[in-house]
């Protein structure tokens, strides 16, 4: 509950270009599954691995009971190649994220920035529409 807040406060201005900002990351930077502009921090637990070189008792795929030995070289840790990995699969998990955000934004002509923060952004839903034509057309070319 109260541990996991984080409420906003006005953003200076010249130092933001948001009009809020997250006082705190408690929540590791999203709320309620949307981002709150705080940095994305997030815990990963990985299991050991199950190929171990001695012998395991086990079934096959009709039932019978049998024994499972690995050969071969097997990493007794794959904790070095972990970090990677999980950064490269977040990486490509938020611009996924972004990229359908985007497409949204363009099929309904809308921008995240409010007219009423000074912003010279304006909504043109005929732009977007021509966007999406566009993109349409080059699909179908492929």
């Amino acid at each position: 509950g109260s541990q996991h807040n984080d409420p906003f406060e006005a953003a200076v201005k010249g130092q933001e270009e948001r009009m809020l900002r997250p006082k705190t990351n408690h929540a590791g930077g999203t709320l309620g599954g949307i981002s709150s502009g705080a940095d994305i921090v997030f815990r990963v637990a990985v299991k050991p691995v199950s190929t171990i070189g001695r012998a395991q008792e086990t079934s096959d795929f009709t039932g019978k009971a049998t024994v499972l030995e690995a050969k071969g070289r097997h990493d007794p840790c794959v904790l070095p190649r972990t970090p990677p990995l999980v950064e490269a699969m977040a990486a490509l998990t938020l611009i996924d994220a972004a990229l359908i955000q985007r497409s949204r934004l363009d099929l309904i002509g809308s921008r995240t920035v409010p007219l009423s923060a000074g912003a010279d952004l304006v909504a043109d839903p005929a732009q977007s529409a021509r966007l999406v034509a566009e993109r349409e057309a080059k699909r179908q070319k492929l």
